[in-house]
């Protein structure tokens, strides 16, 4: 566990196809706060709840789809520690200045196997969730849409998975929580892999092409308010993939959707609490259906294969 490196995902940057739309989605269904926009036409998003200056990125592009995603470390110096150890992993990085992101410290930047671009920085600006530090209230009641509390995670298609899973464990100490196996029995279709007390921080997928996105996650507080967040789906028209419904893995309570560009999204709920000395536990071929979705039983053959 690299609670004292690593701390949690920071950002995602996601392009999208039709900015202004977007935008709209974004505030008004997802409920996100909008924090700012930059001059090169990236407009950036917070949940209510979180502290630092943004979370979940857009920008405008021919291509639906993923840039980055980011994990805020502990420090200056950690972020120059994990930097070393990609460089001794074999990993080229590199340094994008402090402010080439609204409100961001430097960043250290490199691609992994799978073919995504990865970020760490160690510095974002905190602007609070509004409620303050000296006997807050516990929510704002004039919040819009379906309101999360965090960005939560992502899941991330790719080839070479096993490099992948190598870098996370052994440059940055992630403990793998879950695995899903192919037909024969050792090899992995699916990991999840952790940096905290959580199911998971990021996963991965083996997959023929590299550097796809399968979706980016948004924590709720309850099932009841993974019900709430389908019903505001419906009634904006939104296109839902699959759900309510419930992991296997992780345990927890799903809905999958698509924003105006095709990018996936999913809001949960639950999941149980991760420990370094718990065992990884495995999911076979077979019951890989039941792995995903839990009631059911099966896969949704769009889950498994339109990614952006």
């Amino acid at each position: 566990m690299a609670m004292t490196g690593v701390l949690r995902p920071g950002h995602a940057v996601v392009r999208v196809l039709d900015l202004e739309e977007s935008v709209r989605f974004y505030t008004e269904v997802m409920g996100l706060k909008e924090t700012g926009r930059d001059a090169s036409g990236r407009v950036y998003f917070k949940t209510h709840a979180e502290h630092d200056h943004s979370s979940f990125v857009i920008r405008k592009a021919s291509t639906a789809g993923m840039d980055c995603f980011g994990f805020k470390v502990l420090d200056a110096a950690t972020l120059d520690r994990l930097e070393g150890r990609l460089r001794e992993h074999g990993v080229a990085t590199e340094r994008r200045p402090a402010g080439d992101m609204l409100d961001t410290g430097e960043r250290v930047r490199f691609q992994i196997p799978t073919g995504h671009i990865i970020e760490l920085y160690a510095d974002k600006t905190r602007i609070g969730n509004g409620l303050g530090f000296v006997n807050p209230e516990v929510w704002f009641p004039d919040f819009k849409g379906i309101n999360p509390v965090r960005m939560d995670h992502s899941l991330l298609y790719g080839t070479d998975l096993d490099g992948s899973r190598r870098l996370f464990e052994e440059v940055f100490g992630f403990s793998l929580t879950e695995r899903a196996l192919l037909e024969d029995g050792q090899t992995d279709l699916a990991v999840f892999l952790t940096c905290s007390t959580k199911a998971h921080d990021i996963a991965f997928v083996r997959h023929a092409e590299p550097d796809k996105l399968h979706h980016v996650s948004f924590l709720l507080q309850s099932w009841e308010q993974v019900l709430r967040a389908a019903d505001i789906l419906s009634m904006n028209r939104v296109s839902i993939d699959i759900g309510p419904t419930r992991h296997g893995i992780t345990h927890g309570a799903t809905i999958y959707f698509f924003d105006p560009s095709g990018n996936r999204l999913e809001t949960f709920a639950g999941g149980y609490d991760y420990y370094p000395d718990m065992h990884p536990i495995t999911w076979t071929w077979d019951e890989v259906g039941a792995a995903i979705f839990y009631h059911d039983r099966k896969l949704n053959e769009r889950f498994l294969t339109v990614v952006t």
